[in-house]
């Protein structure tokens, strides 16, 4: 497009904006109108898109950071003929694909889900990532950021991560209104602020007058030829441009113009201008290719190993069958022990240093890109990514996650390192699968089943070496569990996972030298959970008691009693968990101190059957 039709396109931008928001009576227009410009000359010089085929691989990738200003999105959609002028007055409404803040749940040219700020450029990472990596595609990937957001500490370490690999293919364009959602933003319209820092990463600037639509063009000419560094586009605009009673204006952020028909004649009035949009050139993007046939490592029961170093041989295995598996490490992989999938595909393989936020981001932009992505660090270091996972789920993205070094049983490194809270806030996100093995062989099949479950998938694994419990070619299926002990004298279920499963197999055998009969549940799947069989053992023995090396809140013992929340009268139930908070000690030490070792399991048993003991 010249000038003047680009200056026209940004003008029906702002209109629709408007009337989409009116049309809602809530949303954000003027966040919408300072990007307008920004988005038109995108949308009609330089990206190239077939919207007919969203997986294109060749089409270069949009993601809309500051997503509350969907409206604009929704009216570039409108521009390009995707979206018709009576769905694009349905934003908002109850059914509609137009939801306050872009999901791709909804609309297939959304990338990732947006709105929780600062996320879109640490994912933008990760598919520029891909695509210089992985994909070897000429694809660009274009981030609209807004000043706001840029407070965010996700966005400076992809910035970071940015230009330590040189993603000369991502090209962040920073819409810097100056206000924010109570005032001003924190440089205001201090461009030099802005460039000073993203070019202390690595980065190449261009600063840029955000309405001048010539200079924003060749801004964007600049970064498409700029080798070995990202490009940000900084540029200088106004919230509610083009409106006199909104532009530049504090209190405006978040509400629909109060008049909107004035607003919409001042500008010009509606407009029908249709952008075809550039197609991407052909592309072929050829995953490694892998055997197909898992052949997952085996071990021997009465082997000991650590859940940790099973995790690290069979997603290395995993990785040989299957060319789509890749591995985020978070500079703990010599202890996760993910560097076992590093020596056998280093191609595949992504050193996120620590960085948790950036590490899940990245591996939900490859999962965007076909690729099927396991993350890994310490259980106790998810927590700083939590929102990350929480908006994957909202995207429908599908990732795999590894906690290692959970629980007290890590020992002496103390509560900082240990993960307490892992099981409750993963099974807290929607859709999410949650699996704890206790043992080598369980840990290796579960490895390779969560490379074909939809969703957010966790496994969390162990420091310390463990028995070998199953022989190689037992069967784990998620939502499953094993009984590992059971008779019809039962008098008590014993309900444990991981670490626990050991020490209740060890209390069920002091009890049963006492005459008390104990079932001993392996509840490897926490969800979703085996609720038949926690049911037929309530029935059977009348009570049951949960052990686990988490805290109490949210975990194995909420999982157990969330199988009774049908209406059927709940058994009598005991909750084994660490309930202070843990020093350092030998591992040994920690399950006895917090009360979840096989002594304190066999005391509660006790108490629980109501057997008398016998000095």
């Amino acid at each position: 497009m010249n000038t003047e039709e680009l200056v026209e396109l940004g003008r029906q931008l702002r209109v629709d904006s408007v009337r989409s928001a009116a049309a809602a009576g809530s949303g954000h227009p003027t966040s919408s109108m300072s990007a307008a410009d920004l988005m038109a000359v995108l949308l009609a010089n330089h990206l190239h898109y077939d919207f007919e085929r969203p997986d294109h691989p060749g089409n270069d990738r949009f993601i809309l950071s500051k997503g509350h200003a969907s409206p604009l999105l929704y009216s570039a959609y409108k521009a390009a003929g995707v979206v018709d002028d009576e769905e694009l007055l349905t934003f908002r409404r109850l059914g509609s694909r137009l939801e306050g803040h872009p999901t791709p749940r909804r609309l297939p040219w959304i990338e990732t889900a947006t709105g929780s700020l600062g996320q879109g450029l640490p994912v933008g990472v990760g598919i520029a990532l891909a695509g210089k990596r992985l994909d070897r595609a000429a694809y660009r990937v274009w981030v609209l950021c807004g000043d706001s957001e840029l407070a965010e500490g996700s966005v400076w370490e992809a910035a970071e991560h940015a230009g330590h690999e040189h993603l000369d293919n991502l090209i962040a364009v920073l819409d810097v209104n100056r206000l924010g959602q109570r005032g001003p933003t924190r440089h205001g319209h201090d461009l030099d602020a802005w460039a000073r820092r993203f070019e202390a990463f690595g980065w190449h600037t261009v600063q840029v007058d955000g309405h001048d639509v010539d200079a924003v063009d060749r801004a964007y000419r600049e970064a498409a030829v700029t080798r070995g560094r990202p490009t940000a586009v900084i540029a200088r605009t106004l919230k509610g441009r083009g409106v006199a009673d909104a532009e530049d204006r504090e209190g405006l952020h978040g509400k629909p113009l109060q008049d909107s028909d004035g607003a919409v004649a001042e500008l010009g009035g509606a407009g029908t201008l249709r952008v075809r949009v550039q197609e991407p050139p052909p592309t072929r993007s050829l995953h490694t290719v892998g055997t197909g046939q898992v052949e997952l490592p085996r071990w021997k029961p009465g082997e000991q190993v650590a859940t940790r170093d099973a995790f690290g041989r069979a997603l290395a295995a995993l990785g040989t069958a299957r060319g789509e598996v890749v591995a985020l490490d978070g500079e703990v992989g010599d202890s996760t022990r993910a560097e076992a999938f590093a020596k056998e595909h280093p191609e595949r393989y992504f050193e996120c240093y620590i960085a948790e936020q950036q590490m899940v981001a990245a591996a939900v932009g490859m999962a965007t890109r076909g690729w099927l992505p396991y993350a890994v660090t310490f259980a106790a270091f998810l927590t700083r990514a939590y929102d990350f996972v929480r908006m994957a789920s909202v995207s429908g993205s599908g990732i795999n996650l590894v906690g290692s070094h959970a629980g007290v049983a890590i020992g002496r490194d103390g509560p900082s390192q240990m993960g307490l809270e892992d099981l409750a806030m993963m099974r807290a996100v929607h859709g999410s699968t949650v699996l704890y093995p206790c043992d080598a062989n369980q840990t290796a099949q579960l490895v390779a089943a969560t490379a074909d479950l939809d969703g957010i998938r966790y496994l969390r694994t162990s420091r310390g070496g463990s028995e070998v419990l199953y022989g190689p070619d037992e069967e784990f299926p998620v939502g499953g569990c094993k009984v590992l002990r059971s008779s019809g004298r039962d008098r008590m279920t014993v309900v444990a996972a991981g670490v626990t499963v050991p020490e209740a197999l060890a209390a069920a055998d002091a009890l049963d030298q006492e005459g008390i009969q104990v079932r001993v549940i392996d509840l490897y799947s926490v969800k979703p959970v085996d609720a038949a069989t926690l049911r037929g053992a309530a029935e059977d023995t009348g009570c049951l008691l949960t052990v686990e090396d988490h805290h109490p809140e949210g975990g194995l013992g909420d999982a157990v009693l969330d199988a009774f929340t049908d209406g059927r009268p709940v058994p009598r139930l005991v909750r084994l968990a660490v309930r202070t908070m843990p020093g350092s000690a030998a591992p040994d030490e920690q399950l006895h101190a917090a009360g979840i070792d096989a002594e304190s399991i066999a005391v509660a048993g006790r108490l629980l059957v109501e057997e008398a003991v016998v000095p």
